[in-house]
């Protein structure tokens, strides 16, 4: 198979012709924001931050999610994109209140690295909504923060296909949803986390965090990779292909 990606001709062998977009655009070295896309986890296509454009597609496409095709024509960082993922940014920063000041997680997150090193956006692009939604810190080691959360659903794909439990998942939809413990119960309440850390480790944000440590100790994004590595996953699910 043969497919071009910003103008560069790549031939494709049979197992890369089963990769996602996002897998062979990266192991040419070329960037690609991800938010809800870790490797290891089932890739979902949420947060819509890894887009690129296809030529005869009338919009961008989740690169994440999305197989090659012979003749396929890809671009990966026109100035469309670059505005996309800039509103995208500011959407998520938009939903909810992230004062990076005064967040444990500054310096060590991906969506304040995205606004402030990446696409250097300066002024807001967008409205914010300064609602301020409870914080669980009832478990005696971790936290979870909704008003840093951005949605990834990483920490609910690893304790379900990984740790086991399933202890986190969502409720609502849209702007109201949330992350939830159990049946929307306190974290401390649980009768199924068994305080593995795997959620902690691999958020994004300051979402979720260990007390009394530091997030630059506690983060480790290749960890669904690693447990994968050692024969560790649990449940394997069908990848969603646009």
């Amino acid at each position: 198979m043969k497919i071009f990606i910003d103008d560069q001709e790549i031939e494709l062998n049979e197992e890369q012709s089963n990769q996602t977009l996002y897998s062979i655009i990266s192991s040419l070295g070329k960037y690609i924001p991800v938010g809800c896309h870790l490797d290891g986890l089932t890739p979902i296509g949420a947060c819509r931050m890894c887009i690129v454009e296809v030529k005869g597609f009338r919009r961008p496409v989740s690169s994440c999610i999305t197989k090659p095709f012979d003749g396929m024509h890809v671009y990966t960082n026109t100035e469309k994109l670059k505005i996309y993922r800039k509103y995208l940014t500011e959407f998520l920063f938009g939903e909810r209140p992230h004062p990076c000041y005064v967040c444990l997680a500054d310096g060590y997150c991906d969506l304040q690295n995205w606004k402030y090193k990446i696409f250097e956006i300066n002024g807001r692009l967008v409205d914010y909504n300064e609602e301020n939604i409870p914080v669980d810190d009832t478990h005696k080691l971790y936290v979870i923060d909704h008003n840093r959360c951005i949605l990834c659903f990483r920490c609910v794909r690893i304790c379900h296909e990984y740790a086991g439990p399933h202890t986190l998942d969502v409720k609502n939809m849209g702007a109201n949803s949330r992350i939830i413990i159990d049946f929307d119960d306190k974290w401390g309440e649980s009768s199924t986390c068994i305080s593995c850390g795997k959620c902690v480790m691999v958020c994004p944000t300051g979402a979720l965090y260990m007390k009394n440590k530091e997030i630059s100790k506690t983060r480790r994004f290749d960890m669904p990779k690693f447990l994968e590595s050692k024969g560790k996953r649990i449940r394997k699910f069908e990848t969603v292909v646009s």
